[in-house]
């Protein structure tokens, strides 16, 4: 048990890296880390435990997100709540199917979120920009959708709530991933809580996640510096790494 633990804090450690450098997509490789290389054998087990990892860290970079003034917290608000209606929903569809059926599915949604990243994205927008009733026929059945597949693969959702948030309020980038986080938290603390309910949740390997993710984090922020410059071609090549392991889960 010692060696998972070791091997899952070491996990952490490169997610909250990944995270930190690239602001979204490194969750996404909690689960097969989990299975492949810490040995959890239940697809559903692996699953649930990143969901819980995942919502912590998302909830500690919200807290410093709202810290700087950056999280659109009615249009956020609006958005997490239709999707939490889905993430449960999308939690309880996965514990429905076989754990290596469902493992595919999550390589297939892996090479989406690596593609997603490899789009370039505008920054302009409106910073002031206010709910307006609108905007809730839009947020609702988005937040629903990125909801739904949050919660069926067990990851943040990050790669559809920001765009879903700017193309439904028009905010900017910058706000838009800040005020992700509210549904990344709360779809990710809803994922992990269907999970436990049912007993499927590692709550050591939870923790050395955990632990290792603040680690990363603490080891990116110089790396970020140095990569200023370069942040195109490390997101690329992220990108291929996330595709790679992703044809890796669908060979097995």
């Amino acid at each position: 048990m010692t060696t998972a633990l070791l091997l899952a804090g070491l996990g952490g450690l490169m997610i909250g890296t990944l995270l930190t450098l690239f602001g979204g997509g490194g969750s996404v490789l909690a689960t097969p880390w989990l299975i492949y290389v810490v040995g959890v054998a239940d697809t559903h087990l692996a699953i649930g435990t990143s969901a819980a990892a995942v919502a912590v860290n998302a909830l500690t970079g919200l807290a410093a997100q709202a810290r700087a003034g950056r999280v659109k917290w009615p249009c956020a608000t609006v958005f997490a709540l239709a999707g939490l209606a889905g993430s449960l929903i999308g939690a309880h569809l996965a514990k429905q199917m076989d754990g290596s059926q469902l493992l595919r599915w999550f390589a297939v949604a892996m090479i989406v979120i690596a593609l997603s990243m490899l789009v370039p994205r505008a920054s302009e927008g409106n910073p002031d920009v206010r709910l307006q009733p609108a905007m809730v026929m839009k947020l609702a059945p988005i937040g629903l959708l990125a909801g739904l597949a949050a919660g069926f693969f067990g990851i943040g959702g990050g790669f559809l709530i920001a765009p879903g948030l700017m193309a439904s309020t028009g905010m900017t980038l910058t706000n838009a991933a800040a005020s992700s986080l509210v549904s990344v938290t709360l779809f990710g603390g809803a994922t992990s809580l269907s999970y436990a309910l049912d007993g499927q949740v590692d709550w050591p390997l939870f923790l050395a996640l955990i632990l290792g993710g603040g680690a990363g984090t603490l080891i990116a922020l110089p790396i970020s510096r140095w990569m200023a410059g370069r942040l195109p071609l490390a997101r690329g090549l992220f990108a291929l790494m996330i595709c790679a392991v992703a044809a890796y889960i669908l060979m097995r």
